[in-house]
């Protein structure tokens, strides 16, 4: 990382933290001592695999590398980048991801395409209508809390059923089948808030506003908090479009 407050990546990523972490995932991330040698030498033609050195290690360097996949995602100019057998051989032993998503289910929005990103680029979660419980956020921090992932993106996308389907139930009165009744709770927060706005578009305003609460929540809880203050995360909330294919940030955008 760019800051000098930050700890060192191997610091972090020795004694019980990770210990518990691989235990929990069976992930590991990649040591800068033996990244070089690792290192393919020679990357496919049309699927370019960065060298270690230039993963972005910096909030506004991840961020911009997201949001120049996505101009590519929107005009039709993909690189797809990190996706070829060499790429599978260099991260096959560790993982370095310079960027968490967290996003929807929604078969339309899958991060890795919509960022033009490839195998090892980024930590994904998706649930609907990206809630989130403590094992979810658990997920959300174990990049940046055990290998310096430098940003998390919340994101929300347009035209989302799970939020829709909530929104409804709220306002009738009622409740969800099964488990998804779960995913309503967990929207209440954002459901009160949006009817407080009295917004012409209701479920898109819940949309966004749910957005930028799990974004805030998570910029502020007790782990990552110290992280996104020295400078070293930041946590983004965004709104996809389905018809347009671009990110919009809503909140938390990294300056230089």
């Amino acid at each position: 990382m760019g800051s000098p407050g930050q700890p060192q990546r191997r610091a972090i990523l020795t004694g019980g933290l990770l210990a518990t972490a691989a235990l929990i995932t069976g992930c590991s991330s990649k040591s800068s001592d033996n990244a070089a040698s690792e290192k393919p030498a020679v990357a496919a033609a049309n699927s370019p695999s960065p060298t270690e050195s230039a993963r972005p290690d910096s909030p506004w360097a991840a961020f911009a590398r997201l949001m120049e996949g996505n101009k590519r995602w929107v005009d039709g100019k993909l690189q797809h980048p990190d996706r070829d057998p060499k790429r599978r051989e260099f991260v096959a032993e560790g993982q370095d991801p310079y960027g968490v998503i967290l996003s929807c289910i929604d078969s339309r929005v899958p991060p890795e395409l919509l960022f033009d990103t490839g195998l090892g680029d980024l930590f994904v979660m998706r649930t609907g209508g990206q809630v989130v419980d403590s094992v979810v956020t658990g997920s959300v921090e174990y990049g940046p809390m055990t290998s310096g992932t430098p940003l998390i993106v919340v994101l929300g996308h347009q035209r989302c059923g799970a939020i829709k389907a909530a929104y409804e139930a709220m306002r009738d009165g009622k409740e969800l089948p099964g488990n998804l009744q779960a995913i309503s709770e967990a929207l209440r927060p954002a459901y009160e808030a949006t009817v407080k706005e009295k917004a012409a578009d209701p479920v898109d305003a819940m949309i966004r506003v749910h957005v930028k609460q799990t974004s805030a929540n998570l910029r502020t809880n007790k782990d990552l908090a110290p992280l996104a203050r020295k400078g070293n995360l930041a946590v983004v909330s965004a709104y996809y479009s389905l018809d347009t294919g671009r990110v919009e940030v809503l909140s938390g955008a990294p300056s230089r």
